[in-house]
């Protein structure tokens, strides 16, 4: 019981029923910027309409969703440790980015974000990932509409590794082994939304891997998956597999690395204020 309570205490933020309706929501949003053209109906007009004009629409709504939603996590327990050790891992991840900047999707900030999230919980989790990919997007001058989907994405991504089972139980081989594949799945998934994204937008193509507006669903998600194949694959994959070497070989010292930090941080410790007159004050100092 005492060690399910220390796992429990471990989390640097905990998820409210308010944080929880929060991303709930922002993530709902968020999914709907990402697969709305696919659901518009020929009649509308809308992905003929606005496809020059909607990715900037969600592009200037999405970071006052996400600054909701961290506001909400922060108002649930995002104290002063909590919001120095997201300071110092956002920038490490952030400086990790350039070493690869996407090239052959050699990208070491994503192991480092999915152990982070694993370690510090969902919540902790969505923020890092958002906070370290706009940071990372400043560092490298990744500033465009697509930003903000980058940060809801990465914000994604380290959150769910805050889901994954056994974090009061599972260790050694068998956690790195649960990690990297989740690593390597979420990193596809990535590259696969992000896709998904701009796909729709894509003006001068006029092939049957291009998207047609008001075509049925199953014909477009058709579409999609062979434009993913001919276009992005080749990153998504090495991804994928450069994030689960990068988890199962230095997965462990950095795992417990974190586990070290948060326990002396001790983030759900309470705080005790005493009168510096009281006699128990007064013989403390005396010791």
């Amino acid at each position: 019981m005492k060690h399910l309570q220390s796992m429990a205490q471990a989390q640097a933020v905990r998820l409210g029923p308010r944080a929880l309706i929060a991303l709930a929501f922002v993530s709902a949003i968020g999914l709907a910027a990402f697969t709305w053209p696919l659901f518009a109906s020929p009649e509308s007009g809308l992905v003929s309409a606005h496809s020059q004009d909607a990715p900037w629409l969600f592009a200037a709504l999405l970071p006052l969703l996400l600054a909701v939603a961290v506001a909400v996590i922060g108002d649930s327990g995002l104290d002063a440790k909590a919001i120095a050790m997201i300071g110092v891992l956002a920038a490490a991840g952030a400086a990790l980015r350039p070493l690869g900047a996407g090239g052959a999707g050699i990208e070491p900030m994503f192991f480092l974000i999915v152990l982070a999230g694993r370690v510090l919980g969902p919540g902790f989790g969505f923020v890092l990932g958002s906070v370290t990919m706009f940071a990372s997007a400043l560092l490298v001058g990744g500033v465009g509409p697509w930003m903000p989907f980058q940060m809801l994405a990465m914000g994604w991504v380290a959150m769910g590794a805050g889901f994954l089972p056994g974090s009061d139980r599972l260790r050694g081989r068998r956690e790195l082994i649960l990690i990297a594949s989740y690593g390597a799945i979420s990193a596809i998934a990535y590259g696969t939304i992000m896709n998904l994204q701009g796909w729709p937008y894509l003006g001068g193509m006029s092939t049957n891997i291009s998207f047609v507006p008001g075509d049925p669903l199953h014909e477009n998600l058709g579409r999609f998956i062979a434009y993913c194949l001919a276009t992005s694959m080749g990153w998504d994959l090495p991804r994928a597999v450069f994030t689960a070497l990068l988890t199962l070989t230095l997965g462990t010292p950095i795992l417990k690395a974190l586990r070290r930090a948060t326990r002396r941080a001790a983030f759900s410790a309470p705080v005790n204020f005493t009168d510096a007159n009281s006699p128990l004050h007064r013989r403390g100092s005396h010791i």
